[in-house]
């Protein structure tokens, strides 16, 4: 593995297959045209709102009270 290679990790809800295949397809050609480089690696972590909080409430409870 290349050390001068990228890796962009991307945190979020979870989202289609093809919103992935965009989200990874524009992520590493903007890198890219950056870093002047053609090897970057886009990780996508998926976290469901029952996995996330924000100040002191899970995101699932949150929806349901709005």
């Amino acid at each position: 593995m290349d050390e001068n290679m990228p890796t962009i990790i991307v945190e979020g809800p979870p989202i289609s297959v093809d919103k992935k295949r965009m989200l990874v397809k524009k992520i590493t050609e903007i890198v890219s045209e950056i870093y002047g480089i053609k090897h970057v690696t886009v990780i996508v972590k998926e976290n469901p709102p029952e996995n996330v909080g924000i100040n002191g409430e899970l995101l699932i409870d949150r929806k349901r009270s709005s």
